[in-house]
Formats: structure tokens, C-alpha cells, sequence
């Protein structure tokens, strides 16, 4: 294995580390560092205290000495005044040639004599510069001394203090403070541990939440349920709490989107539902005629004693018509599915109700025609006239068709600020609850549920669905509301303009 790969492993090993781990060892080497730099410097500081300390009792040694040496000047190799009192023991004294040259050296003992020196700790003396500066020197058999050598007005003189006490106190004090920094960083790296551990519980919840999310069957359409992140871990005032808001919010979209990704399939597949209603209706509306036509035709083929000629005409004319009026009605979906844009004037919708209702009344005499006009002028709607006019004569032949002899139709117009409404009321059965919802889809009928009243032509379904889209193609709606005894269409259209002279009366109602 070559140092790259190893050195990559290495690296892609401590990359896997989980956050906690790496939060841990982070946080122990920094503590580990802090101790050892608080140790060090008390240490140094320390030893720069007690080393000063004894500098300074060794240059008031070396002084007393050349004082002490001064007393016999020529006594070169003298070192009597070791024998006075107060001398520390373990002290080093010598007497110096002008080269620094070792002329004699004692020691001083633990209540005995001074003991001269032997050659080779004598050796470790030589050299030492005569300026009153302390120096470390390691004297074998007696230890690491700090000497200072000094020549005041010639006499050359040499003094040194053992350093044991300082050696031993700074190694104790190290010694201590490594147990210590054992014991805190020990404690300190547990409860680390645990409070790291604590902190991070509400990411790894987080992070428990985003994985089950990630297991969830998103592929199928399955778009509630998800698993969200608690209320106690998405608080914005932690990192982990704006992870987990945040992961909420993302939650939240992906099931709106899967939700509205569903209903647009929803909407596709009942699209083409209606589609595939729309075609079969279609073609069984269209078929009956075409079979009519087809059967008078082969008859009249056959000679004119099956049937009479002006008989099979009519036949043939009426089912023409049927059918072109069919075609019309569905060209007329067609182009306002389209969105194709319609004439627009200004239609007075009073005079077309109006219109509307006695055309109606014409056809069906068998009913009672009402008006009801709660204005007293025009009332302006811009559209198409001819659209609007059947968009009335539909739901007026809808009342016709569908109610039996004797029901009352009542046709009103309202105004309010802004929408002309066109309300068509009868007292007939009522439509069907079942089929309420979808009154207004093409091709619905309910010849089984409401009477035709003996009306002998079958309406094709399509009536109300050219009402409502010719409404929506004027910005209006129109809605229904039945039960027994009481259906009532209502139309809203936008009004553009409301004569200065209209004024609101008491409707006016009449028979028509």
C-alpha cells in the first residue's frame, strides 16, 4: 500500500467519525493544550523565581567571600573565613589565579570542617569569567551548583550554592501539576462527553427524522403521514432547533407538492374520463339521428310503398336538424374551450329577459311564465347578446323540458354594485341530490328522475354545460340550488355601466 493511499484511508477514516466523536477530541486536545501551556508557564515561572532567589544569595555569597579574602590579601590559598558561622552547607568557596586558575577549593559540610575539593571537581570549577555572574556548573560528587567567580581589586574568589532545592522543588511542582491536569482533563473530557451528548440529542432526532423521511414511499404518491420533527427540537434559538424548523419546512413542501402533483393527475384522469364520456355520448347522440336518416333513406330505396315520401322527408329534416343543432352546440364548446374571444356590446339584459321569457312562453304553453324586474331602466352588461340570450333561453327551456304542466317559471333580474343576477325559479320536482353536483358537465340528464312532461324531442344534455361556459367566458358563474317543490338557477354577471336614472322600486311582477 503506497503512502497516498494510506495517508487517503486515514483521512476518509476521520472524515466517518461521527460529529460527537470529533466534538469530544476537539474539545479534549484543546483542554489538553491549555493544561500543559498554564503548566509549563507556572513551571518556567517558578524556576525563573527560585533560580533569581538563589542568584541573589549566590552573588551575596561570592561578596561576603572577596570581603572575608580581603582580610589576608596575601594568603593566595586562604580560605579561612569558611570557618566563620552562618555558612550554609553544601557551599563551594575557591580562590582564583589572575587566569581563573583554581588555587585551592573547600566545600562546606553538615556541621564538620570545610573539605577541600578533589582534582576532578576542581576540573568542573575552571573557567569561569570573573565578572560576578552566576553560572550553573555540575560538580561531580556534589551536584548541579550555581557559581559565581569575582575579582574585587584582585582578590579572585569563587563562590556556589547547591541547586538541589530548587531541582527538587520545580520537579515536585511538575509532578503535582501532571496529576492534576490528569485528573482534571479526565474529568473535564467525561463530562464533555456528556454534555456534548445531551446537546447533541436533538440533532440526532433531527437527523432520525430525515432518515425515516428518506424511507418513506415518495415514488408512490404517498403524500401525508410524513414524520415531522418534534415542536421541542425546531426552537430558533439553537442550531439544531433552525435544522429541524427547517426540515419541517421541507417536509412540509415535498407534501404539497406530491399533493399537488396529485391532484393534477386526479384532474388528468377525470379529464380524460370526461373525454371518454364526451366521445361516447357524442357518438350515441350523433348516431341516432344518422341511424334515422340511414333507415328513411334505404326505405325510400325501396320503393314508395313502404312509406310515403313526404312522410320519410320530414323524417330525414327533422333528424338533420337534430343533429346540425347537436354539431352547432358542440363547435360552440369547442371554441369557448378554446378561450376564442366573443363579440362584445352592450347587452340591456332587462330587454333580453324579457325576450327570453315571452320565447319561452310561446313554446311552452302548458306553464306559467313569470317576470320580475327590480329595476326601473336598463340594466348595461358588456358581452356577447346572442351568448347571453341562450345562455337564458337554456335554463328557461331546462325548467320547460324538465317539469311537468303546470309549473311555475319565474324569471327575475337583481342588480347589485358591481354583477347583474339572473335568477330562473320553478316549483317543479327538483332535481336529483345525486345528480346536483354534475348538472352542469355535458351530456348529463336525469330523463328517468324528471318528468319531460310529455315534451316528444329529447334535450342531448348539453344545454346547461353551454350556459355555464358561456357565463365563465363573460367572467360570471352561474349555481344551483333544488329540492322539492323549489329549483333555482342563478346567473352573476359583471354590470359595466348603471344608468344615472335607475333607481332602486318595488319589483315589479307579471304573468307573461
Amino acid at each position: 500500500m503506497t503512502a497516498r493511499s494510506a495517508g487517503r484511508q486515514a483521512a476518509g477514516r476521520a472524515r466517518s467519525r461521527s460529529l460527537r466523536t470529533r466534538l469530544v477530541v476537539l474539545v479534549t486536545a484543546v483542554l489538553v493544550c491549555v493544561c500543559a501551556a498554564t503548566a509549563l508557564t507556572t513551571v518556567f515561572a517558578q524556576r525563573a523565581y527560585l533560580m533569581g532567589t538563589l542568584d541573589d544569595r549566590v552573588g551575596d555569597a561570592v561578596e561576603h567571600d572577596a570581603g572575608g579574602a580581603a582580610l589576608h590579601p596575601d594568603l593566595t590559598h586562604d580560605l579561612t573565613y569558611l570557618d566563620e558561622g552562618g555558612r550554609p552547607a553544601g557551599l563551594l568557596a575557591a580562590r582564583l589565579d589572575a587566569r581563573g586558575g583554581i588555587l585551592s577549593a573547600a566545600v562546606v559540610g553538615q556541621d564538620t570542617p570545610p573539605r577541600s575539593l578533589t582534582t576532578a571537581q576542581t576540573a568542573a570549577l575552571e573557567g569561569i569569567a570573573q565578572d560576578g555572574s552566576p553560572r550553573t556548573r555540575t560538580v561531580p560528587g556534589l551536584g548541579t551548583y550555581r557559581v559565581a567567580a569575582l575579582d574585587a581589586d584582585g582578590i579572585r574568589v569563587l563562590t556556589g550554592l547547591p541547586m538541589d532545592d530548587v531541582l527538587d522543588t520545580i520537579d515536585g511542582l511538575m509532578e503535582i501539576e501532571l496529576a492534576v491536569a490528569a485528573v482534571g482533563l479526565t474529568a473535564a473530557g467525561v463530562v464533555c462527553a456528556v454534555v456534548i451528548r445531551r446537546q447533541l440529542r436533538p440533532l440526532g432526532r433531527v437527523a432520525a427524522t430525515a432518515v425515516e423521511v428518506s424511507h418513506a414511499p415518495l415514488g408512490r404518491g404517498q403524500v401525508t403521514g410524513l414524520t415531522r420533527v418534534p415542536e421541542r427540537d425546531t426552537d430558533p434559538g439553537s442550531e439544531a432547533g433552525q435544522v429541524g424548523a427547517a426540515l419541517n419546512r421541507m417536509i412540509d413542501h415535498v407534501e404539497a407538492s406530491l399533493a399537488e402533483r396529485q391532484r393534477g393527475e386526479e384532474r388528468v384522469r377525470r379529464s380524460e374520463e370526461r373525454m371518454r364520456r364526451f366521445l361516447a355520448d357524442a357518438s350515441h347522440e350523433l348516431r341516432t339521428p344518422l341511424a334515422s336518416i340511414a333507415g328513411y333513406a334505404e326505405l325510400m330505396n325501396r320503393g314508395t310503398d313502404r312509406v310515403e315520401p313526404s312522410l320519410a322527408w320530414r323524417r330525414v329534416n327533422a333528424e338533420s336538424a337534430r343533429m346540425r343543432s347537436l354539431v352547432e352546440d358542440l363547435l360552440l364548446l369547442a371554441r369557448l374551450d378554446e378561450g376564442r374571444p366573443l363579440p362584445s356590446a352592450e347587452v340591456d339584459m332587462a330587454a333580453l329577459l324579457a325576450e327570453a321569457v315571452w320565447d319561452a312562453r310561446v313554446t311552452g304553453t302548458g306553464h306559467v311564465w313569470r317576470l320580475e324586474l327590480g329595476l326601473d331602466g336598463p340594466l348595461l352588461v358588456r358581452g356577447d347578446e346572442a351568448g347571453l340570450h341562450q345562455v337564458v333561453a337554456n335554463l328557461l327551456a331546462n325548467a320547460r323540458v324538465h317539469t311537468p304542466a303546470g309549473t311555475t317559471v319565474t324569471a327575475t333580474l337583481e342588480t347589485t354594485p358591481t354583477t347583474a343576477v339572473v335568477r330562473v325559479r320553478d316549483d317543479g320536482p327538483g332535481i336529483p341530490p345525486d345528480l346536483l353536483p354534475t348538472v352542469f358537465e355535458r351530456f348529463t340528464r336525469a330523463d328517468t328522475s324528471r318528468t319531460r312532461a310529455g315534451v316528444p324531442e329529447g334535450g342531448s344534455g348539453l344545454g346547461l354545460a353551454i350556459a355555464a361556459a358561456i357565463t365563465a367566458a363573460h367572467g360570471g358563474r352561474v349555481d344551483v340550488q333544488s329540492a322539492p317543490g323549489r329549483t333555482e338557477f342563478t346567473v352573476e354577471l359583471p354590470v359595466t355601466e348603471r344608468p344615472a336614472a335607475e333607481s332602486p322600486l318595488r319589483p315589479r311582477t307579471a304573468p307573461v
